[in-house]
């Protein structure tokens, strides 16, 4: 079989473009770019003022009301997930995740019943396990978070992260991909993360195979609080780059290959770096190496923790005079988390960014398996190997280096065998292997293991 190689630049731009093939790894998908177009920043505020109008969405809130609390929020979520599914012929599939929290002595007083909003799109391909899920969190709350009743906005924090959510289900179950996508409100976030930390449980108790959660927690603002500098460009990608569960065994391999810059969710963000600055025009993602923000957490970190590849989504500068604040007037400064201080077109850029995302690779065949870096003798090139993977057969693969100071991968090697021998050293840089179709959509990169 003839083997092709070429050379493509990425996190930065694409160029040294060689063959029709490459070319066709830069070029757009026209699917994916309707599908971006439909992203409204009209819906986006319709959704999060309709949020905000529940007066409170505080999870310990009315559930009775039809019109005020967490109740009733959470009903009219799942009603409009409802609607999306109607018009997608009945394929997007919507559920309570409800569950009972007991007392933990802090938050949580007594025990209660608490409900996750779901909304799943199956995969079309039998053999495609993969499950891709996108989140936010509707409840809200003000500067005392055991205050139930007080008007609690949320507008930011995080009805724009639901809306987001909301918006992609909406433009997606329109649409047929091989992997299932699973759409997530998440409540309880604000008392201790708990709907995340159910679903989370759930989906490794029932052997989901989760191969990505993007967490969509305060993506609305583009105002710098101290700075006073609005950047509707910027959004932050937080992702650790060790697994929380990692064994003794995984450790040892780990420091053995210099890998702690190579978790699943590092990679994840590499990925989303990547596929979303090709699609979104004036979007510039910023690569966090931390779990969450300095000592904070969000609905990412129970997924993280159960093994899960977890990243959460940020815009760039928060501004926290209106977050968890008590809407109020103090020398003329207003106070609180109010829907006029979203930029809902900043909001359609973030959204599109997961959009893009999800769709190139719930659209893209499975990982290659079995990858390996043989180390069989001394030499000064990196020979690789792996099988071909699970369901629909891909194109051909991308090899990818860079150098081991490098963030982002710099350099691609498209083969179409299962094998390749480079001329560069596996002393000197970090390789990687990742599936990729007929129409440019790349699985997720996997990190070779030592073989012999």
């Amino acid at each position: 079989m003839k083997h092709f190689k070429l050379t493509i630049t990425i996190c930065l731009s694409f160029f040294a473009i060689k063959t029709s093939f490459a070319q066709r790894a830069e070029i757009k998908d026209p699917t994916i770019v309707s599908m971006l177009a439909e992203v409204s920043a009209t819906n986006l505020e319709t959704l999060v003022r309709k949020m905000v109008s529940f007066h409170t969405r505080h999870t310990l809130s009315d559930t009775v009301s039809k019109t005020k609390g967490i109740g009733a929020a959470r009903s009219w979520i799942k009603s409009e997930f409802e609607k999306y599914a109607a018009e997608s012929g009945g394929r997007l599939q919507v559920s309570y995740d409800t569950f009972t929290q007991p007392a933990d002595g802090r938050r949580i007083k007594e025990a209660v019943v608490l409900k996750n909003v779901m909304a799943i799109l199956p995969g079309t391909d039998p053999n495609d396990k993969r499950m891709l899920m996108v989140s936010g969190h509707y409840d809200s709350r003000v500067t005392d978070v055991m205050n139930i009743k007080d008007f609690a906005p949320g507008a930011n924090d995080d009805a724009s992260g639901v809306a987001a959510v909301m918006e992609m289900a909406r433009v997606m179950s329109k649409h047929k991909f091989s992997s299932t996508l699973v759409f997530v409100a998440f409540v309880g976030e604000e008392q201790g993360l708990y709907g995340a930390a159910n679903l989370a449980k759930r989906a490794k108790e029932e052997g989901w195979s989760v191969h990505l959660l993007m967490n969509n927690d305060i993506v609305g603002n583009s105002y710098g609080m101290e700075t006073d500098i609005k950047d509707n460009k910027s959004v932050r990608v937080f992702s650790e780059g060790v697994v929380a569960n990692e064994t003794k065994e995984q450790a040892a391999a780990r420091q053995s290959a210099g890998t702690e810059n190579d978790g699943k969710a590092r990679q994840a963000a590499r990925y989303i770096k990547e596929v979303a600055e090709r699609y979104v025009d004036q979007l510039d993602v910023k690569l966090i190496y931390r779990r969450d923000r300095y000592l904070r957490g969000g609905d990412h970190t129970p997924f993280s923790q159960q093994g899960f590849a977890a990243v959460r989504v940020t815009e760039m500068n928060e501004d926290f005079n209106r977050q968890h604040q008590d809407v109020r007037t103090e020398n003329g400064f207003k106070f609180g988390d109010l829907p006029e201080y979203v930029d809902y077109n900043y909001l359609q850029k973030v959204t599109r960014m997961n959009m893009s995302v999800l769709a190139n690779l719930g659209l893209a065949t499975q990982e290659p398996e079995n990858v390996g870096i043989v180390t069989s003798g001394l030499t000064n090139k990196t020979q690789l190997k792996w099988e071909v993977p699970k369901g629909k057969s891909p194109a051909g693969y991308y090899i990818l280096m860079r150098e081991t100071t490098s963030p982002c991968w710099e350099r691609k090697f498209f083969v179409k065998e299962n094998s390749a021998t480079l001329n560069y050293s596996k002393d000197n840089y970090y390789f990687g292997v990742q599936s990729v179709d007929e129409n440019g959509h790349e699985s997720f990169v996997v990190i070779p293991k030592p073989v012999r």
